[in-house]
């Protein structure tokens, strides 16, 4: 396989978007990763060309990016790299994507508090979530299709948590 690996450095600059499909979940976001480099003439560090992307974490790693996550958080992404195409009114449309392997915020703009949570799908016996299905990944991108340009506006809070134990949706908490 010709996988695309990468890992992006940036800020969430919406709030995650928590969404359970029939046999999986997923969790989109976007992010912003902003060049800088130093201009010798002017003496100080100036901005160049900012890539702006979309991130989907699916599975368990979802749910912690939407319990752990916020928009304006620094963060640190690494996945796969894809091309997400579908079609509008102005005709055929595409956006860069990333299939996220792990995210984690960016320690060296702050700290963090890490917690583990409890396994007892590991100690039950009960399989943990399957992979999605080709059907739960294009209902996700009908849904990001959908949200393409919307921004959640209630606070700098998460949309939903996930409850890790029973992996259900209930809103986050203040």
């Amino acid at each position: 396989m010709n996988d695309t690996e990468l890992t992006v450095v940036g800020n969430v600059v919406d709030s995650p978007r928590r969404v359970r499909l029939e046999n999986s979940s997923v969790t989109n976001f976007r992010m912003a990763s902003t060049a800088r480099r130093y201009d010798s003439a002017k003496q100080e560090f100036v901005d160049a060309g900012t890539l702006w992307i979309d991130i989907e974490a699916w599975g368990e790693l979802g749910g912690n990016v939407a319990r752990s996550i916020s928009k304006g958080d620094p963060v640190i992404v690494r996945g796969t790299l894809t091309t997400r195409q579908w079609e509008s009114e102005a005709g055929k449309r595409s956006a860069p994507q990333i299939r996220a392997t792990a995210v984690g915020p960016n320690l060296a703009r702050g700290w963090s508090d890490f917690h583990r949570p409890a396994r007892p799908a590991q100690a039950t016996g009960v399989a943990p979530e399957p992979e999605p299905t080709p059907e739960d990944e294009q209902m996700a991108r009908d849904l990001a299709d959908e949200l393409s340009g919307q921004d959640y506006d209630g606070g700098s809070r998460p949309l939903y948590e996930v409850d890790s134990e029973h992996s259900s949706l209930e809103p986050a908490h203040a």
